[in-house]
């Protein structure tokens, strides 16, 4: 039995999650069919977007904040932390401005999340 709390929807449903046969899971607790979706998706294949900060050179800030513009497979997370430690951008950057183009082999880019410019 999983307990998990529903972020699909503002209600925040308390979820409780048993995995039956075959895959087969018993929901509870939810007030849309929302709820069933993600109960479904955070249980069998729970994924995040990443947020984090790169090196940039040349400009005011020292760390420029980025994200992955979509979310990724959990268990591939730290592994995208790793990749941002190589990376320093150069000001100016812009906001949407692809980082890292293919993330852990998911097709997911990292992309800045704020406009830099040179001092």
């Amino acid at each position: 039995m999983i307990n998990i709390i529903c972020t699909a929807c503002p209600k925040g449903c308390h979820l409780t999650v048993c995995l039956g046969e075959n895959d087969n899971l018993d929901i509870s607790g939810y007030e849309c069919k929302r709820g069933i979706t993600y109960a479904r998706d955070e249980v069998l294949n729970p994924s995040r977007v990443v947020t984090s900060t790169v090196r940039i050179s040349g400009a005011i800030h020292r760390r420029c904040p980025v994200k992955t513009n979509a979310p990724i497979p959990k268990d591939l997370m730290m592994d995208a932390m790793r990749l941002l430690d190589e990376v320093e951008l150069v000001a100016p950057v812009k906001i949407g401005q692809v980082v890292v183009g293919d993330v852990c082999g998911t097709g997911v880019p990292f992309v800045a999340t704020r406009s830099m410019c040179g001092m």
